[in-house]
């Protein structure tokens, strides 16, 4: 259990009622909680209902569900059978959009065991019991980078080339 910064904020559900795109950049230096530890984003992608390589690309599913929930809420979903990834619900219900979150940094925690979504899932203990939950943001004051690394995403096949890609350089 790591305490949060003294001054941290709890940002409201409506916080992430805007597009994933603009959210995305917004979440950098953010801190997470989840299974009592707090964990500062460093690193995250974009997806919207519009995004070939989305999961809510072909409409909601029973897989899917949660993307098309309210904002402010976590999905999470299993791939290759063994990774679970931690993505804040974005926009408006029913627009199915999420941000990825790709890495995290932990007090105490070697930056290579948080850095990629199945190892920070691994290291923060996310499965799908978190999905549909509310996910517990705070802002200590530490503004986003005004100018953080935008690429490519990673570990697609579709809309490769898509800038969707924010990080802390």
């Amino acid at each position: 259990m790591h305490d949060l910064p003294s001054g941290a904020q709890p940002l409201p559900p409506t916080w992430a009622e805007r597009d994933a795109t603009l959210v995305a950049p917004d979440l950098l230096n953010k801190l997470l909680v989840v299974g009592g530890t707090f964990a500062r984003v460093t690193e995250v992608e974009a997806y919207t209902a519009d995004d070939p390589a989305s999961h809510s690309f072909r409409g909601r599913t029973g897989r899917n569900a949660s993307m098309f929930g309210p904002p402010g809420r976590w999905y999470v979903y299993l791939i290759y059978g063994m990774h679970h990834c931690l993505n804040l619900v974005t926009g408006s219900e029913g627009d199915g959009q999420a941000v990825l979150v790709r890495s995290v940094a932990v007090d105490g925690i070697p930056k290579r065991a948080t850095t990629g979504p199945g190892r920070l899932s691994k290291v923060l203990g996310v499965d799908r019991r978190l999905d549909g939950q509310l996910a517990d943001l705070f802002d200590d004051g530490t503004p986003p980078p005004s100018q953080p690394l935008v690429t490519p995403r990673v570990g697609i096949s579709k809309a490769v080339t898509w800038p969707r890609r924010w990080l802390i350089g």
